[in-house]
């Protein structure tokens, strides 16, 4: 997929985003798009949240293990894991809990991705927040980078509001209606816009 017809849009529409767009180059966004089913995209998802990536990371590989004699990760084999095998794994309390109610949902009738795609974006952050520790940031990233939703703006990211502060040399970080204000410009490409957002923290 080419992003041309979208950096262009979002030049024209925003002079300032153009010049960071022209120094962090091309968009390599779908080259960033996770694998998985829904089961593991949302538990990766949940282990990562407020950890540094290399701690994460670890504690993530530590999790899956626990799965390696088992057809790839299941539901059914999360929740016939004692939570003390989690908490072992480096799961905390909660997220040990988040992981156990996210398989249970799954069990109960969650929608899998193929079902998710045919909903639209506040659809699936409503279907998705229902699981415990799974927040509409959560689901955001969800949608940007497993879905491959163009237009997703996730105004409460820290990343995305230093990247505006920074670029638009702003005093302070904005506030959520002030990023949405911004974004009023980057539509249909929020999500392309905020992925130059956050490669200009690298």
């Amino acid at each position: 997929m080419s992003y041309s017809i979208a950096l262009t849009t979002l030049k024209q529409a925003d002079p300032i985003l153009a010049t960071l767009i022209d120094r962090v180059g091309d968009c390599t966004l779908l080259q960033q798009q996770q694998t998985g089913d829904l089961l593991y995209s949302l538990a990766e998802s949940i282990i990562y949240q407020q950890l540094s990536g290399k701690a994460a990371a670890t504690i993530h590989r530590r999790f899956l293990q626990l799965y390696r004699d088992k057809p790839g990760l299941r539901a059914i084999d999360i929740l016939n894991t004692p939570d003390e095998v989690l908490r072992q794994a480096g799961l905390s309390r909660a997220k040990a809990l988040y992981i156990k109610d996210l398989a249970q949902k799954i069990l109960a009738g969650l929608p899998t991705l193929a079902e998710l795609e045919g909903l639209n974006d506040e659809a699936i952050i409503t279907t998705l927040t229902q699981v415990k520790g799974i927040g509409r940031w959560t689901a955001q990233m969800l949608l940007i980078f497993r879905l491959h939703r163009l237009d997703v703006l996730p105004v409460d990211d820290l990343g995305v509001r230093v990247g505006i502060r920074n670029l638009y040399s702003l005093d302070q970080l904005p506030n959520k209606k002030l990023v949405e204000a911004f974004g009023q410009k980057w539509q249909p490409y929020r999500s392309i816009a905020s992925w130059y957002l956050w490669r200009s923290l690298d």
